[in-house]
């Protein structure tokens, strides 16, 4: 059982450092999507202008981090009118610019990585972009779009259909503070970890069985350690390639991604590696559901190219200017709790979740859980019903609203 307990040990360590940070960046993402509508979204993103993509962008950046959950939030913003690359480049961001993998990213591998994780994005959604407009044809979209408006539901088209935010006049920042604005943000709170929790664990214990049990010289081989143009060249290659056959997506790839870094594999590897969150087989597989297979097999190619096009670029700019960190300093968090400021950091973030788990039971938030696998009962686009939400003291339901 030895080699079992050390990698549950180097997972749980990974565990344990990353937790704050996973805390704070759902709590401000829950912060936007409590006080900002998806019919304000959809309606800002009508064409494939550079200025409707990086609005896009920034708005995807302030959304979901889980790739089940942007996939389907993407394809509920198609079906309601935004332009498909839109909803392409909001479900890029939603999944690869969030807060919360920034700063996992800098925690565990350091500041480059998040500083190249937030270059090499919109990169790769300039690249998209331009693919899609290039070979985009209506032949190809039209079928799409009658596939996409079935309605068929993917692992996470319950909780896309859902909008949890306050419908109440005023600033964001009366919005925000009134009681139905506390109730929508504890509601988009839990719904969002509950979306990511098992790929964030599964991603956890890949890491830490691969960590444990094998050996680095494999991977220097496998990445051509030694040999630093071939390495550079196979590095966003077979990055994508890694995370399609892993099963992991967004957060949950960090982990592992530490491990490819400290076993050889190339800076703008590493980024690719990342940036394939959107390709792996699961989510292939509901794109063919959402679109169709004629669809899913050119954004399997269109987005294999623009995450390849992404890490070279990160790769030749951040060398070029000796950004770079040495993978001899990588290491593996492996040193458990201590009293240092992460554990206070914890403790401090811990009673935040608390709290905002508190106000989700208590306001009738578990009835919501059982709407995540598939769409809500009052359809597809609907918010969910008063007696699902429940009562938060204000005479209300639990958002702060009756349904639509």
């Amino acid at each position: 059982m030895h080699p079992v307990l050390h990698a549950l040990s180097i997972a749980g360590s990974m565990t344990w450092e990353i937790t704050w940070a996973l805390i704070l960046g759902f709590a401000l993402s829950a912060v936007v999507q409590a006080v900002v509508r998806t019919s304000t979204v959809v309606g800002l993103l009508g064409d494939d202008r550079p200025r409707t993509l990086t609005l896009a962008a920034a708005l995807g950046a302030a959304s979901s981090s889980c790739s089940y959950a942007a996939v389907a939030l993407a394809r509920s913003l198609f079906r309601k009118g935004a332009h498909f690359t839109a909803a392409m480049a909001f479900e890029i961001a939603s999944t690869n610019l969030v807060v919360e993998l920034g700063v996992i990213l800098a925690l565990l591998m350091g500041w480059q990585f998040t500083l190249a994780e937030f270059t090499g994005g919109p990169v790769m959604i300039v690249v998209l972009a331009v693919l899609f407009r290039l070979f985009l044809t209506g032949r190809l979209l039209r079928p799409a779009r009658a596939q996409a408006e079935r309605g068929l539901a993917g692992s996470m088209e319950g909780h896309a259909a859902m909008d949890m935010s306050v419908r109440r006049e005023g600033s964001f920042a009366r919005r925000l503070f009134s009681a139905e604005g506390w109730t929508a943000t504890s509601h988009v709170f839990v719904m969002e970890w509950a979306a990511i929790l098992r790929d964030l664990v599964i991603g956890l214990l890949i890491a830490g069985a691969i960590a444990a049990w094998v050996p680095d010289s494999f991977w220097r081989a496998f990445f051509f350690d030694g040999h630093p143009l071939a390495a550079k060249l196979w590095g966003p290659l077979i990055g994508p390639l890694v995370a399609i056959a892993s099963f992991v997506c967004s957060i949950g790839n960090v982990p592992l991604a530490v491990v490819l870094w400290k076993g050889g594999i190339s800076f703008g590897g590493v980024v690719a590696f990342l940036f394939a969150d959107l390709l792996i087989l699961p989510i292939l597989h509901i794109y063919r559901k959402y679109y169709g297979t004629r669809m899913a097999l050119f954004l399997l190619v269109t987005f294999y190219a623009a995450v390849v096009v992404a890490g070279y670029a990160v790769e030749c700019v951040f060398g070029g200017l000796g950004l770079i960190p040495r993978q001899a300093d990588a290491t593996i968090p492996m040193a458990g709790v201590s009293w240092n400021y992460t554990t206070w950091l914890n403790i401090a973030f811990l009673a935040l979740a608390a709290a905002l788990v508190h106000r989700f039971v208590r306001t009738g938030g578990r009835a919501m859980l059982g709407m995540m696998g598939g769409a809500p009962a009052d359809g597809p686009g609907t918010r969910p019903a008063a007696g699902a939400a429940g009562r938060d003291g204000t005479g209300r339901d639990g958002t702060g609203h009756g349904p639509n």
